[in-house]
């Protein structure tokens, strides 16, 4: 699950840092029937803003009135959806560090007393971790330990477990 916006990585103009965050603030600008929409971000170290574009010389008509509210508004959460839209972080020359950004629930620990343990693992956001790390963090591993689990054959699943993923994922876990 997420708990915040990740940190934005781009070099500032000002101090030469590489991070920013995002607030969640937007600035919008209207110049006759066009519209420019931005995505700020305050670098880590200065505190210099960034505009991260969104929209560029938009027809106000073209641009949907729940989009434009939500903008007006400074919802969060359209911050996170545009910031992982692959078209704004390559139109801005983005990318996002997501150390810290996100937390694991787990349900519980009643399961880790159990001889195999089927878990079904459901992203509430598309945040790419690596899966050991996940797996590690929830079962009470040590990260080389689940690495020698899977090596072993003792954990599996579907997918690959090693690099990174941001989509759903089974594994199976035989202790």
């Amino acid at each position: 699950m997420p708990t915040c916006l990740p940190a934005v990585l781009r070099r500032c103009h000002a101090c030469a840092s590489e991070r920013f965050r995002a607030n969640g603030k937007f600035r919008v600008n209207a110049n006759h029937k066009l519209l420019d929409a931005w995505l700020l971000a305050l670098c880590a170290v200065c505190g210099d803003t960034a505009k991260l574009t969104v929209l560029e010389r938009m027809n106000v008509r073209s641009v949907r009135p729940e989009l434009l509210d939500r903008m007006h508004a400074n919802d969060p959460a359209l911050a996170a959806e545009l910031l992982q839209d692959p078209v704004v972080r390559r139109r801005n020359r983005i990318a996002l560090d997501w150390d810290g950004a996100w937390r694991l629930d787990t349900g519980g620990s009643d399961h880790l007393d159990r001889e195999v343990i089927d878990v079904s693992v459901r992203f509430a956001a598309r945040i790419p971790v690596r899966p050991v790390r996940l797996i590690a963090d929830g079962c009470g591993l040590s990260r080389a330990e689940a690495g020698r689990l899977i090596s072993e054959g003792r954990l599996v699943s579907a997918v690959r477990l090693s690099g990174r993923l941001s989509g759903d994922f089974t594994f199976t876990l035989k202790r």
